[in-house]
C-alpha cells in the first residue's frame, strides 16, 4: 500500500455515522480490505447518537480516529472551515463530509417495524436473506406486497423479481401492517416479515412478505447553512466524484443527490466511500504540491 504525501496536521471531519460514513472512516483509515492509499492525518466523527454502536466503538479504537457521540454538526462556516455541532463546540477542517443521511418524507405506518424495507441499494441484502427464510418457510415462490411509488419502489421490484419473488405492487399507503402470524423464525433467528396491510376503507392485501419503499428527503439543513448547491429533491448536489460546489466539502450516502436520484439508490455505503476516499486523497494530494510550490 502505497502512501500518499499528506500534511500531518491534515484533518477531516464526517458529519454523521451511519454507514456510509463508517465505510468511510474504514478506507481512510486502513481497516478495509482495500488497496486505497494510505491517509496520513486525523479523523473525527460527530455522529448525532449518544448510543455507542459496536461498529463506531470499533472506529474510535484507531489510532488517528475520534468518534464524538451525541455532537451533531448544525452550522459550517466553509470560508473559516469550522463546523459547529448542536452543543456550541467548534471544529476545524482541512476537508469536511456530510453524510447525514435521509428522513422519511411520511409519518411512519402503524406496524412499519415488522415489515421489510427499501431505501438504499445495501437494503437489498436484507430483503434477500428474509425472502430465502419465507421461501423456506412456504415451500413455494412468495407473494410479495410492495408499497411505493418512486425510485426506491421501483428498484425494490427488480429486486424481489431477481430473488424470485412474485411481486404486487400498490401505491396507495396503507393505514396499518400486519405481522407474520408464523413463529417460526429467520435462519439467523430473526422474525418472519409482515404477511399483510390494511387500508383505511377496510380492505387488505395478503402475502407472504411486506416491503415498504416509501420516499425519504435528505437532510439537507447542514447543507444549507454553509450555501451548498442543492438538488430538486432536496438533496446536496454532488459531482461524480462527489465533491459539492464549495471547495473542501464533500456529500456521501444518502444526504447526497447525483443525476437527479439519492445517492443511496445508485451507489451502496462501500462503493460511495471508495469514491469518497479517493477524491479526499487526491485532493490532499494536490494541496500538498501546491503548498510545496509555494514554499
Amino acid at each position: 500500500m502505497s502512501a500518499i504525501p499528506s500534511a500531518p496536521s491534515l484533518h477531516i471531519v464526517i458529519a454523521g455515522a451511519g454507514p456510509a460514513a463508517q465505510a468511510l472512516v474504514r478506507r481512510l483509515a486502513g481497516a478495509s480490505e482495500s488497496r486505497q492509499r494510505a491517509f496520513h492525518g486525523t479523523i473525527t466523527v460527530l455522529s448525532n447518537r449518544d448510543e455507542c454502536p459496536d461498529a463506531l466503538l470499533e472506529l474510535a479504537e484507531l489510532p488517528q480516529v475520534s468518534v464524538r457521540f451525541g455532537q451533531a454538526a448544525s452550522f459550517i462556516d466553509a470560508d473559516a472551515r469550522i463546523v459547529t455541532t448542536v452543543d456550541g463546540m467548534e471544529f476545524s477542517y482541512d476537508q469536511l463530509v456530510i453524510a447525514t443521511g435521509s428522513a422519511p418524507a411520511l409519518p411512519p405506518v402503524p406496524g412499519a417495524e415488522s415489515s421489510l424495507s427499501y431505501s438504499t441499494i445495501d437494503d437489498a441484502a436484507n430483503i434477500g436473506e428474509a425472502v430465502k427464510d419465507v421461501t423456506r418457510l412456504v415451500g413455494r415462490r412468495p407473494l410479495g406486497i410492495l408499497v411505493g411509488n418512486g425510485p426506491a419502489a421501483g428498484q425494490a421490484e427488480a429486486v424481489l423479481r431477481a430473488r424470485g419473488v412474485r411481486p404486487v405492487r400498490t401505491t396507495l399507503r396503507p393505514t396499518a401492517v400486519v405481522p407474520s402470524a408464523s413463529t417460526d423464525t429467520g435462519a439467523k433467528g430473526s422474525m418472519l416479515p409482515a404477511t399483510g396491510i390494511l387500508f383505511e376503507d377496510g380492505s387488505s392485501m395478503k402475502g407472504d412478505l411486506v416491503v415498504l419503499a416509501e420516499e425519504r428527503t435528505a437532510r439537507n439543513d447542514l447543507a444549507e447553512s454553509a450555501g451548498l448547491t442543492t438538488a430538486p429533491d432536496g438533496g446536496i448536489s454532488v459531482s461524480r466524484d462527489l465533491a459539492t460546489s464549495v471547495p473542501g466539502i464533500w456529500a456521501i450516502g444518502d444526504a447526497a443527490s447525483c443525476d437527479g436520484l439519492r445517492l443511496g439508490l445508485l451507489l451502496s455505503a462501500e462503493s460511495s466511500a471508495m469514491l469518497c476516499a479517493s477524491g479526499l486523497l487526491l485532493s490532499a494530494g494536490r494541496d500538498d504540491q501546491q503548498t510545496l510550490i509555494a514554499a
